[in-house]
């Protein structure tokens, strides 16, 4: 996707094309196919959901066709890890992928650990405190328990954003806000979750045994794999 004159500008292929993706779990083959796949293009060729879809279907609200619709369906499955985990912007990651994505981006440290070595901000920790008593946290509730927001801590999203780039968190679901009577209204928000809380400890962690750098070349081996000559 890029942006012409304040116009976003959609890549893609047509939607007879026999490389088109046409369903969600068309979407979810390819990503698990690939490994890992950002939401959209990127200066890799072909290295997005956005250009294997056929570009007049995006925001189109049916959940069938809209890849922007799909993104929702793919972190509810619990098949995925989805966030933003690709310079700092959206994309997915299959779930064998996780703990190799895990041990490279959090350097082999677990976030106390990070916190204990001094490697994690104030802010960091602040977020990350509210998922010891809790599995699942709506964007906005998660806002609000960690003290951002009017009169608080500034700079929300971008500390959110980090933490998944260090795969500490990710989107679980999208769900409605809930007012007091317990009805569903609104566009539907990100609700966050740790990846252990989703797919356990054990697994998440299960290639910190290896180096970091040992998980980062499995990573890039993988990219030059599946896009070869890119």
């Amino acid at each position: 996707m890029v942006t012409e004159n304040g116009t976003w500008i959609m890549s893609g292929v047509d939607w007879d094309d026999p490389t088109c993706l046409h369903t969600v779990q068309d979407a979810i083959k390819l990503i698990n196919k690939v490994g890992f796949l950002p939401l959209f293009q990127n200066d890799v060729p072909g290295f997005s959901l956005e250009e294997h879809t056929a570009p007049e279907y995006w925001w189109c609200g049916d959940p069938k066709v809209d890849p922007w619709e799909w993104r929702e369906l793919i972190a509810r499955s619990g098949e995925i890890a989805y966030g933003k985990f690709f310079d700092k912007k959206a994309g997915f990651i299959a779930k064998e992928w996780i703990p190799v994505f895990a041990n490279f981006r959090r350097d082999g440290y677990d976030f106390d650990a990070l916190w204990d070595d001094e490697k994690a901000s104030r802010r960091q920790k602040k977020i990350m405190d509210c998922f010891e008593t809790e599995d699942e946290l709506y964007s906005n509730v998660l806002k609000q328990k960690a003290g951002f927001g009017k009169g608080g801590e500034k700079g929300f999203e971008g500390t959110l954003t980090d933490l998944q780039m260090k795969t500490y968190l990710c989107v679980k679901d999208f769900r409605q806000r809930k007012n007091k009577k317990g009805q569903a209204y609104g566009w539907p928000v990100a609700v966050y979750a740790k990846p252990e809380a989703l797919w356990g400890y054990d697994f998440v962690t299960s290639r910190y045994s290896e180096t970091p750098e040992e998980s980062g070349k499995a990573i890039e081996k993988r990219i030059k794999k599946m896009f070869p000559g890119k």
